[in-house]
C-alpha cells in the first residue's frame, strides 16, 4: 500500500518539434481531478541534449482550474555545475531533470485543471530541449 501512495497520479511528456523550443509553444496538460481531499506533490520535468548551450532554463508555469485565479510564475532549473558537468539522470546525450512546482498542495475543487510550461529565456528559440513533463503524484 505505500509503494502505491507514491505511484504517479498523472504521468505526460510533450515532446518539442526538432529539439527546438519557441516562446509561443506552451507544452499544456490537461489534469481531471475526481478527489481534492489529499496533498499532492506536482512536478516539471526537462529532458535536453548535451548540445543544450545555457547551464540553466527559466520557464514560466500556467495553472487554471476550477476555484483558482490564473496563476503565473517564473522559474529556474540548474542544469549544469559550475564546471560544466549536466545534473539529473542521463542516458547517452539525454539529460532529465525535475523540479517541484507544488508540495502538498490541495486543489481547490473537482474537475478540470490546465498546466502550460512556457520558456521564458532570452533566445528564442531555444535548442535541444527535447521533452518536457508534467509528474502529479498523490501522497
Amino acid at each position: 500500500m505505500l509503494a502505491c501512495a507514491n505511484e504517479p497520479f498523472y504521468d505526460v511528456y510533450k515532446s518539442t518539434t526538432n529539439r527546438r523550443w519557441h516562446h509561443h509553444e506552451r507544452q499544456t496538460f490537461q489534469v481531471q481531478i475526481d478527489q481534492n481531499n489529499g496533498p499532492y506533490d506536482v512536478w516539471v520535468y526537462i529532458r535536453h541534449t548535451g548540445e543544450y548551450d545555457f547551464a540553466n532554463l527559466f520557464f514560466l508555469s500556467h495553472e487554471t482550474g476550477p476555484g483558482l485565479k490564473d496563476t503565473s510564475y517564473r522559474h529556474e532549473f540548474t542544469l549544469a555545475t559550475s564546471d560544466g558537468r549536466w545534473t539529473g539522470k542521463s542516458a547517452g546525450n539525454l539529460y532529465e531533470n525535475r523540479r517541484l512546482l507544488k508540495e502538498n498542495y490541495t486543489f481547490p475543487d473537482t474537475g478540470m485543471y490546465t498546466f502550460e510550461i512556457e520558456q521564458n529565456m532570452q533566445e528564442n528559440p531555444i535548442l535541444d530541449i527535447t521533452d518536457v513533463g508534467l509528474k502529479i503524484v498523490r501522497k
